[in-house]
């Protein structure tokens, strides 16, 4: 760990990075220690604590030569920063430390894989970013660098596939102590496709075979690849970009999750099910990680590629990750919960049962900007229109969620949310349940808002720049609705 550009990279974030007020970031969402965040990478428990890495440039407010940023946790909403864990300062990733992931060795040290990526001058005289896969060791702190070559190149990949689009190992340790990782690359007739590999010590690898791939369905490439075993299924998340909106699915970058079966012994997934994995507006980059306990846990960057440019003014970081999410499969889908942390968190609980709504209401005790808020909406009858619940609100400013049971949308409105561009502002989602009243819980925490719809059957996620001394919270009925609301404040 003598390399000048961590060691540089560490001494500014360690001062320009605790002179941020806790106040001026999210109660429970990880936000990077100072500077610029992208996705979350090295998703893991170890050492007894939760360990997230992050795409991570320390120096401003933007993409730049990517770094690792590092923080732990016990609870997943508490996190205390520790130093840069990586920077471009090998051959391999003299332009970048891109994503990747974690693993335990068998002699306790910690296994970073992750995209090392080099830029080189083209016969066409263009330069282009050559992707690789390079290693980090380390105890949880620090981590050294081994190899001066990457442990996978384009010698390993698959014919007609790109050595410019290889990236984001997701690693995990197999039953019989060996190890797998499923990669991104980008085929002449495949497009985007999920690669699997395989190595007996997490460092001499070797491609076994093409799990899935778009194929001009979903997107054109894609990023951030996750495979795991989850409730008798087994799920390929990928990133998709430049995807057709259609059915549920968005332009541009998202999230799909690809349920099926899984032959371990032939390595053969056979999709099922392609689901959206969030309708909102601000997810993108998902890893997950299996917790000590069992459960499948997601993280993801709460922010879209499209809107990066519009940020607050005078900001010192800008990015954030999600709450963590708890996932499960019911009826061949995923289900989104928010960690069960969180509930151990409430503090004062609120409620109004069976309130009939008749035009614009506040109600007692309901509002803030940190909470956790659960609102179920039963229209009466075939006159409700529409029933809106602003949020973070104040006299110029607010997020609005309406629900139109006619059509069953759900439309999420941040066009008045202290934004300064026009970028997206407006998203909606068919409700698919076909219940008459509708279930969602709300969590806010100051620049952000997480919608979960009918217990998590799907989700709407938004970054908002709304002032923090817009707090109030209000229901409107456009003809009458029976609502119960629930709040619960937020130790943190």
């Amino acid at each position: 760990m003598d390399s000048t550009t961590l060691q540089k990279a560490r001494a500014y974030e360690a001062q320009h990075g605790a002179a941020i007020p806790a106040a001026e970031r999210p109660a429970y969402h990880l936000t990077p220690y100072i500077g610029w965040m992208n996705d979350p990478n090295g998703f893991s428990f170890y050492q007894g604590k939760y360990h997230l890495f992050y795409q991570y440039y320390p120096y401003g407010t933007f993409w730049g030569p990517m770094h690792w940023g590092h923080a732990v946790s016990t609870d997943l909403l508490h996190w205390d920063y520790l130093p840069a864990a990586l920077a471009p300062d090998s051959p391999s990733d003299k332009d970048g430390c891109f994503s990747g992931s974690a693993a335990e060795l068998p002699d306790g040290r910690q296994l970073l894989l992750y995209t090392s990526v080099r830029r080189e001058e083209q016969p066409d005289g263009k330069t282009r970013d050559v992707q690789t896969q390079s290693v980090a060791v380390g105890d949880g702190i620090h981590y050294e660098k081994p190899f001066q070559t990457p442990v996978l190149d384009e010698r390993h990949l698959p014919d007609g596939f790109s050595r410019f689009d290889f990236r984001d190992p997701k690693i995990w340790q197999e039953p019989d102590g060996s190890y797998s990782a499923v990669l991104v690359g980008q085929g002449k007739t495949e497009g985007g496709a999920a690669l699997l590999f395989h190595s007996a010590d997490g460092f001499r690898w070797e491609y076994v075979t093409i799990l899935d791939a778009s194929r001009g369905e979903y997107g054109v490439m894609w990023e951030c690849p996750d495979f795991f075993e989850l409730d008798g299924k087994q799920v390929l998340m990928v990133g998709p970009m430049e995807m057709q909106a259609r059915d549920e699915f968005h332009n541009g970058h998202c999230v799909i999750a690809l349920i099926g079966s899984y032959d371990p012994v032939n390595h053969r997934f056979v999709r099922e099910n392609v689901q959206l994995m969030d309708e909102g507006i601000d997810f993108y980059a998902t890893q997950t990680m299996q917790a000590p306990d069992g459960r499948r846990i997601m993280t993801a960057w709460m922010q879209a590629w499209a809107g990066i440019s519009d940020q607050p003014h005078g900001a010192k970081w800008f990015g954030q990750t999600i709450c963590p999410r708890e996932l499960h499969i019911r009826d061949g889908r995923l289900i989104q919960t928010p960690v069960r942390e969180l509930d151990a968190a409430h503090g004062a609980r609120v409620l109004h049962e069976n309130v009939l709504m008749e035009g614009e209401t506040a109600l007692e005790g309901i509002g803030g900007r940190v909470a956790d808020l659960r609102v179920t909406i039963t229209p009466e009858g075939k006159e409700c229109r529409a029933f809106t619940i602003k949020l973070a609100a104040d006299g110029a400013h607010s997020t609005t969620l309406t629900y139109e049971p006619r059509t069953r949308r759900l439309i999420l409105d941040r066009s008045q949310a202290g934004f300064h561009q026009d970028i997206v502002h407006l998203r909606s989602c068919t409700v698919h349940s076909q219940s008459d009243t509708l279930s969602l819980r709300i969590l806010l925490d100051r620049n952000s808002i997480e919608v979960f719809l009918n217990g998590g059957e799907q989700t709407m996620t938004a970054c908002i720049y709304t002032p923090p001394e817009a707090e109030r919270i209000t229901f409107a009925a456009d003809g009458a609705a029976r609502v119960t609301v629930e709040q619960y404040a937020l130790h943190l």
